[in-house]
């Protein structure tokens, strides 16, 4: 059928234009098509939508092979393209660890069988990313995005270095997960007043900064090529600001979560834990400034589901993550789009583009998503495709449904309803 939207934007050459927009979809199909287009079974007309590049998430927990009862590889992928996503790269804390070609092959093999977009996967750094020895980066690097431990910080200094001299002989990302163990304290909130009203003892922000700043330094040392994970503290944003100006390949990325709370809004409620922690307001302006000036490269989710049962010990208890990967789009529309604090095309530079070109992932023409906006809508947790339910933004009013998602010029989600068909 084709689908006609009158009152259309859709990005072209960095901007949005405003056109009358047709869709050509079927049931293997789908594609942008001239709205004189002849028509086929009926045309469907609609007042307004976004047509917008499919985004793409470097960081993502799809937790098989290992733990397939917090997420799998389908369930994941399928919350990916009901939230807009036509491409992820899936971190390497699994069972097994992806750290030699024949566990990464496990993961690989899971892929194939389940996904409905591209997922690319990490091998891990460290063997059982354990921190003790380097994996097979040698044998691994046709086969993955990049390198990461992520879910533990590398803490020697010395296995980061061989590790960055390695990935740079390989022309591939360490993409670090930053948390100094000796700085957590035994705790996970962030230490402020908000923090310890809930009677947590809280991790100081330094435990992100001061990892950063050591792996900056094996950069200029080692000339790496360097990416890190979910930024939340100013300090950090100063420290990547100043790297970019002296010359360094260093690439950094944050969540929505970190961009629209604070430790203020923190509940005692497993949905509210995560690490990094929940920063302070001053933090979160660094980001939105860090965001504006370049400093910060992408957003990203870090989607991280977990059972119900693991995160429904309150927030000391509860497991660390949350899931976002079907909120991302309609989250920061509302509450940075909307206000005027960032572009339609910023963002979408953000979690479309960007990721792509950093990571050097395929920018498929016929990768695409359609939003439509107008109509506000309370975040349900029960209406998600991801077997993860928790997430802070549970009850949000948010703008932004996701209406179609097109990879490679296949439907992978459609609301057949607002599609008519």
């Amino acid at each position: 059928m084709l689908l006609t939207i009158e009152n259309g934007l859709v990005f072209q050459e960095s901007v949005f234009i405003q056109d009358a927009i047709g869709i050509r979809v079927s049931r293997d199909a789908a594609g942008i098509v001239p709205v004189d287009a002849p028509l086929q079974e009926g045309e469907r007309k609609v007042k307004s939508g976004i047509v917008i590049p499919g985004f793409a998430d470097v960081h993502v927990h799809l937790r098989e092979p290992g733990f397939s009862y917090k997420e799998t590889i389908r369930t994941g992928t399928l919350a990916a393209a009901h939230g807009g996503y036509t491409a992820v790269c899936a971190m390497p804390n699994l069972h097994p660890v992806p750290d030699c070609l024949a566990s990464l092959e496990q993961e690989r093999e899971a892929i194939r069988a389940g996904a409905v977009i591209p997922v690319y996967p990490y091998g891990a750094i460290t063997r059982g990313q354990e921190g003790g020895s380097l994996a097979d980066l040698e044998a691994m690097a046709p086969y993955v995005v990049a390198f990461s431990d992520d879910g533990r910080g590398v803490q020697s200094d010395e296995m980061m270095e061989k590790a960055m001299e390695k990935a740079r002989q390989l022309d591939k990302l360490i993409v670090a997960h930053c948390e100094d163990n000796r700085l957590l304290q035994g705790g996970y909130i962030h230490a402020g007043p908000y923090a310890r009203s809930h009677g947590h003892r809280g991790i100081s922000s330094e435990s992100e900064w001061r990892q950063i700043a050591r792996d900056l330094e094996l950069v200029k040392k080692t000339g790496c090529r360097y990416h890190v994970c979910h930024v939340s503290a100013k300090e950090s944003v100063a420290l990547i600001r100043q790297a970019k100006k002296d010359g360094l390949d260093v690439s950094c990325e944050t969540a929505p979560h970190y961009l629209v709370l604070t430790e203020a809004d923190l509940q005692e409620d497993g949905r509210f834990k995560m690490t990094p922690p929940l920063q302070e307001e001053a933090d979160r302006q660094a980001l939105l400034e860090g965001i504006a000036d370049g400093t910060i490269d992408m957003i990203i989710t870090d989607h991280a589901p977990h059972s119900r049962e693991e995160k429904a010990k309150g927030l000391a208890g509860s497991a660390m993550g949350v899931v976002g990967l079907e909120t991302s789009f309609a989250v920061l529309y509302t509450k940075l789009v909307k206000p005027g604090l960032l572009t339609l095309e910023k963002l979408t530079e953000l979690m479309a583009l960007n990721p792509r070109k950093r990571f050097s992932l395929p920018q498929d023409p016929a990768d695409f998503t359609v939003f439509t906006v107008d109509e506000p809508y309370r975040v349900d947790p029960e209406t998600f495709l991801s077997m993860g339910r928790s997430t802070p933004f549970a009850g949000m009013e948010v703008y932004g449904t996701c209406r179609l998602t097109v990879a490679g010029g296949k439907p992978v989600w459609q609301d057949r309803q607002w599609l008519g068909l």
